[in-house]
């Protein structure tokens, strides 16, 4: 291809996840992209992905701080995976540099409802750019066929979404920043607002009230990092209410090793019910009138996906489908700032409902 049609990235954030981006761009350099430029402040996250580039053959350009990745004008896009709280000033300093660069942010979008507004407003402003947000589970191949299921109206006016996330706890990452509330913004907001912008999506609804109970029983209580013990809660049960009448569940276990499937998704409708899980990567679906003789099974594929990676070949589905967008010059990405925003104000509606122990509106996180 063309050196002038090589669309050029930039990753700012090379910890474990700016690394799989990386990776995930080295497979799709037959679409003709390339990485030129990473940003990252710790210099054994920078000398591993500099590693990973020298591999690949990409000479890339290491700076220590995001502000000269955008200076150097060497990038079209830029993958921001670097710690949550630093997500809101990363954002706005790329929406406001003079040079557009489009963008894909990690989850969440940012760690407040505030800064995921002051995002959302700012980014109004500037038609040139495009910024997804990197929710890439609805991307995972059996949530897709789901998605494609549920959106296909065999199972009807969808009424109920169970999603049962049953996993390891989280891992150690740079200087333990996950380890706190104040820097991931919650395990409700980190973790979770997957499962909330997937339950909007198969409710094809908005969220009205949250209510959840959670608390830490299990992990991280024998931590302690600069004199202070973690406070991320390990275990919850969330219920999301939606306009339309229809409920939400979340079921989050993060002491569940011993576990087959890591998510469980059900969604039922008026008509009928349909199952995701993964990693098995098996779809089940089937409807009230057939009974369970009826129910089918079936492995979902994707023959599109190049390399597997953490996530079930979903960010190299995420990084395909948003590098099409670019092309066209598409006025969205498939997952924008409001898709990114009201899964932020679900996670932050539900634990502010375990902290006070009561329902939440949507409304008063929003305002």
């Amino acid at each position: 291809m063309a050196a002038s049609n090589i669309v050029k990235y930039g990753i700012v954030g090379v910890g474990m996840m700016g690394r799989e981006h990386l990776i995930n761009l080295h497979h799709l350099r037959t679409e003709g992209v390339a990485v030129v430029a990473i940003a990252d402040p710790h210099v054994p996250s920078q000398k591993l992905a500099l590693d990973l580039a020298q591999s690949f053959n990409w000479p890339i350009k290491v700076f220590s701080a995001h502000k000269e990745l955008l200076d150097s004008l060497l990038c079209d896009v830029v993958v921001v995976s670097s710690p949550n709280m630093t997500h809101y000033q990363i954002l706005m300093d790329i929406i406001n540099h003079p040079k557009p660069h489009h963008v894909l942010v990690e989850k969440p979008l940012c760690t407040t409802v505030a800064h995921c507004k002051e995002v959302v407003n700012a980014a109004r402003k500037r038609q040139d750019i495009l910024v997804q947000v990197g929710l890439e589970y609805r991307y995972m191949p059996p949530v897709a066929k789901l998605i494609e299921i549920v959106k296909g109206g065999s199972l009807g006016q969808v009424k109920m979404v169970a999603i049962r996330e049953h996993r390891f706890p989280f891992l150690v990452k740079v200087n333990n920043w996950n380890r706190f509330n104040i820097n991931s913004g919650g395990t409700l907001v980190e973790k979770c607002c997957h499962f909330f912008d997937l339950m909007r999506l198969f409710a094809g609804a908005n969220p009205v009230r949250v209510m959840a109970s959670g608390a830490i029983d299990v992990n991280h209580k024998d931590e302690i990092y600069d004199g202070k013990v973690p406070d991320i809660i390990d275990n919850a049960y969330v219920i999301v209410e939606f306009d339309n009448g229809s409920r939400g569940m979340l079921d989050l276990c993060m002491f569940a090793e011993g576990t087959k499937n890591e998510q469980e998704i059900s969604v039922v409708g008026d008509i009928g019910k349909g199952e995701a899980f993964v990693p098995e990567s098996i779809v089940r679906h089937g409807t009230r009138v057939e009974g369970r003789d009826g129910v089918q099974t079936l492995k979902a594929e994707n023959d599109q996906i190049k390399y597997d990676g953490l996530h079930h070949g979903s960010s190299y589905l995420e990084h395909l489908h948003f590098l099409s967008a670019i092309r066209a010059k598409a006025k969205a990405p498939a997952v924008d700032l409001h898709d990114g925003l009201v899964s932020v104000a679900i996670g932050v509606a539900a634990q502010l409902s375990i902290e006070k122990g009561r329902f939440v509106t949507i409304e008063e996180v929003m305002s």
